[in-house]
């Protein structure tokens, strides 16, 4: 993987997610790769004309610099915690890549997938939120569905049993 990489991280700002961001910004991006976050949200909101043009193939890439705009935020229907911010804005200076958010809207699973494809990633990274045996049985795991459907290497980071 030489070369201008484009690394995805699967983030939705929970506990997991973050540690995969962070996992990935130690282990997985270098200089001068592109890190796109792929943000899914379940809900389409039908009172924002633009979503409507959007559902079918994801936002715009959102620059890091607008995630940080509450308006641009709320905008997207994303709510970013500072902390996440404070980590992307430190690690984009200190390696010099260009980080940019794709929000895609409808099942996670299907979305993650599309989002491998449509941007194209070199890779991706996902959170792992432990569900139990049951749980996952009835529910199913997004990362467990990416990992076995998507057209790229995949990395699962696992939420650990103290955290």
């Amino acid at each position: 993987m030489e070369g201008e990489r484009t690394v995805g991280v699967a983030v939705d700002f929970s506990a997991c997610s973050k540690k995969a961001l962070k996992w990935a910004l130690e282990n997985v991006v270098r200089n001068g790769d592109h890190l796109i976050l792929i943000n899914i949200q379940s809900e389409v909101l039908y009172e924002v004309g633009e979503i409507q043009l959007w559902e079918a193939t994801g936002s715009p890439l959102i620059p890091l610099s607008e995630l940080s705009d509450a308006g641009i935020a709320k905008k997207y229907g994303v709510k970013p915690d500072p902390e996440t911010l404070d980590i992307l804005n430190c690690v984009a200076r200190q390696k010099e890549i260009v980080v940019v958010m794709k929000i895609f809207w409808g099942d996670p699973r299907d979305k993650i997938c599309e989002a491998i494809d449509k941007i194209p990633l070199s890779c991706l990274v996902i959170g792992n939120r432990g569900l139990g045996k049951i749980k996952r049985a009835l529910l199913g795991s997004v990362s467990n569905y990416v990992v076995n459907n998507g057209t790229c290497p995949v990395t699962v980071v696992k939420q650990g049993d103290h955290e």
